[in-house]
């Protein structure tokens, strides 16, 4: 037939043999040995941590961070090569490291790495020489020191640089505010949260791979995935001590109750919903119970109310920002904490948890809020902004 041409049997096998370097006959990429021989190197010391074997790990490379991790339960820890760059007797990884903490974890926690090997003379194996996290990656507590490990009824709280004792009153604040989120969501949710304590304000940093100006005068932020389910790894609890170390002992019970309705409320969060939605819930769940007037929680919008200045609108986004004004950001927690408080008291409890859900239930921000406010509260947006503007002159003025 026109247009076809037939190629010979040995046609193929040259073309075979001439390609070989780069592709097999079967379509499939050649295997790099290097990069095997890496993997099977981090496949051996991931062995090792599961198993508490140092001699094994030191056996693949360098020992020094071993026992920094040894008192960390995990249930899981694997590695993944994803490239080689081989020069000579040395080889640089990039690598995922995948873990998981026995008890906490659903899913595992995944976190890029660097690794350095060298080869034992050319006829040697690979060895470790040293594996930090990957630029623009946060580092793991163990990168940064000895771990200590607490456990509580409802908590599991590693810390570096900390004493057991600290650690022990961190456990306590979190197990009394896992049963007080639960009393307030309606949620299902794991009750078990995990709190990171680093050394200093700039460990903490490291752990979120940011700098530490982000977070100076910040108590504690939480991580996880938002909309995260059953297979999303457990939220952490990342302590900033310096900062926290300045707050009364309700000021700290209520920041990991904060933190904590994060947690239980991570997989009804997500694009949707409004900052001053979930940092508002989150404090109206802290501050459930406590005794505190809104004047004495809120004194921000207390001041300005009283001068006249009661806010226009509701909190956007922008001014939670971390690096923004720091009057401006307390305002901004006060307002979301006084919108939730008004539903609660106006419309009641369970519809503000179900308000919560109705927005979270939407895939994108764009009419979420006005589509919950309508189904659940009965109200439009701007008819919720001014009985709220007069909230706060009732509650604050």
């Amino acid at each position: 037939m026109a247009g076809r041409r037939r190629v010979s049997g040995s046609s193929v096998v040259a073309l075979c043999l001439l390609l070989v370097s780069l592709v097999a006959c079967g379509g499939r990429t050649t295997a790099d040995p290097v990069r095997t021989e890496v993997q099977q190197v981090l496949d051996r010391r991931a062995a090792a941590v599961l198993g508490h074997d140092r001699s094994a790990y030191a056996r693949t490379g360098t020992a020094a961070s071993f026992d920094n991790l040894g008192a960390v339960p995990f249930a899981a820890w694997s590695y993944r090569v994803t490239d080689v760059d081989r020069a000579g007797d040395t080889a640089t990884a990039d690598v995922e490291l995948r873990y998981r903490l026995d008890g906490y974890d659903p899913g595992p926690v995944t976190t890029l790495r660097t690794v350095r090997l060298e080869r034992d003379g050319p006829d040697g194996g690979w060895s470790v020489e040293w594996d930090r996290p990957a630029a623009k990656s946060g580092s793991q507590p163990w990168d940064q020191g000895a771990v200590r490990v607490v456990r509580g009824t409802h908590s599991l709280v590693l810390g570096v640089g900390q004493s057991t004792g600290a650690l022990r009153g961190f456990a306590d604040l979190a197990d009394r505010a896992v049963p007080a989120v639960s009393d307030a969501w309606d949620g299902d949710w794991a009750e078990r949260v995990v709190v990171l304590v680093p050394e200093s304000l700039e460990a903490m940093a490291g752990l979120l791979g940011s700098p530490a100006s982000s977070y100076r005068g910040i108590a504690a932020v939480t991580t996880g995935e938002t909309g995260g389910r059953e297979h999303a790894p457990a939220d952490r609890i990342i302590v900033n001590p310096d900062a926290y170390g300045l707050l009364g002992t309700l000021g700290k019970q209520v920041v990991l109750t904060h933190e904590t309705t994060h947690v239980a409320t991570r997989a009804d969060t997500d694009a949707a919903t409004p900052l001053w939605l979930s940092e508002g819930y989150a404090d109206w769940v802290g501050y459930r119970g406590s005794g505190r007037t809104p004047g004495q929680a809120a004194p921000g919008l207390a001041r300005a109310v009283s001068e006249g200045e009661v806010p226009r609108d509701l909190p956007t986004d922008e001014d939670f920002g971390f690096t923004a004004d720091a009057d401006r950001l307390a305002r901004a927690y006060e307002g979301g904490w006084l919108a939730c408080l008004m539903i609660a008291d106006q419309w009641g409890e369970d519809r503000l948890d179900a308000f919560y859900r109705a927005v979270g239930a939407h895939d994108r921000r764009a009419g979420a809020v006005e589509d919950a406010m309508d189904a659940v509260l009965g109200i439009s947006p701007d008819d919720f902004t001014e009985r709220w503007r007069e909230y706060l002159r009732t509650r604050l003025g």
